[in-house]
């Protein structure tokens, strides 16, 4: 059987991965001297907590190429989805760590993404592992949904986005002097960009991420659709109910943010996650 792999920037739950059979290699996160393995070492509310005492924000690592031998080595047939190339070392490293071990049964997909845009992707290649389909079948079928997910978010502040040098499109904006929370989206070449702009109350920028999806409705899959948070479960209940009052999807995941992502999106960033049919 096919082992789908992946890293912990898809943001899945422990449990969601138990249950769905899907490995995942850590991530690092770095602050004031001290490694933590992403999804391991520390949770998203003492990530926030050490960077408010130390006045610090993070840096990521990803695998290292070794990491990726030892965590490939153990499987006779492997799908692994990476987060952006654009975004990470990790796929980069994935690759050559493939190409050390020369496995043909091993594949490593670029998803062009990240967080649960990579979870979304991982859980439709345990659909179709579950299913019976190949490896050749399951990386098709990868290839053809990756450019169709979709990943939008807002953040609380743009602090993170700017020092953290991931979306560079948001250095326009820091200088305003007006109150203004862009929504961020993954782009097709991975890369992020900022779209819709909000200006003044959260409130109101929730509510234009709300509108970009509806004006997608008809063409969304309503299989699987995620709403993804940093610290801010209150705001992730209440897109949850518009999305169900909207789309009633059959699988609706509400999923905090790791502590790589969140080190660089930073409190209070959500978004939402679905792909097109």
């Amino acid at each position: 059987m096919v082992t789908i792999t992946t890293d912990s920037t898809a943001d899945l739950t422990p449990d969601l991965a138990q249950k769905r059979g899907i490995k995942v290699i850590p991530l690092s996160v770095t602050l004031n001297g001290k490694i933590y393995r992403d999804g391991l070492d520390l949770t998203t509310a003492q990530l926030f907590s050490l960077i408010s005492q130390t006045r610090q924000l993070p840096t990521t690592t990803a695998p290292s190429v070794g990491e990726f031998v030892t965590f490939f080595a153990s499987f006779p047939e492997v799908i692994h989805l990476s987060i952006s190339a654009k975004l990470s070392a990790s796929y980069q490293n994935a690759m050559l760590a493939a190409q050390e071990l020369g496995n043909p049964h091993l594949c490593v997909l670029d998803t062009l993404n990240l967080s649960s845009g990579i979870a979304w992707l991982a859980l439709k290649a345990a659909d179709l592992r579950d299913q019976g389909c190949s490896l050749a079948e399951i990386e098709g079928e990868l290839r053809a949904w990756i450019p169709k997910v979709r990943t939008a978010f807002v953040p609380e502040t743009l602090e993170y986005l700017y020092k953290g040098g991931r979306c560079t499109a948001v250095q326009a904006l820091m200088g305003s002097m007006l109150k203004i929370l862009p929504i961020i989206h993954v782009q097709a070449d991975g890369t992020l960009g900022v779209g819709e702009k909000a200006r003044g109350r959260r409130q109101r920028a929730l509510q234009t991420l709300l509108e970009g999806f509806e004006r997608q409705l008809d063409k969304v899959d309503r299989g699987r659709i995620f709403v993804t948070h940093a610290a801010c479960p209150q705001d992730a209940q209440y897109l949850a109910g518009e999305i169900q009052r909207l789309a009633s999807p059959q699988e609706l995941i509400i999923n905090e943010a790791g502590c790589v992502i969140s080190s660089h999106c930073g409190p209070g960033t959500i978004g939402i996650i679905y792909a097109l049919k």
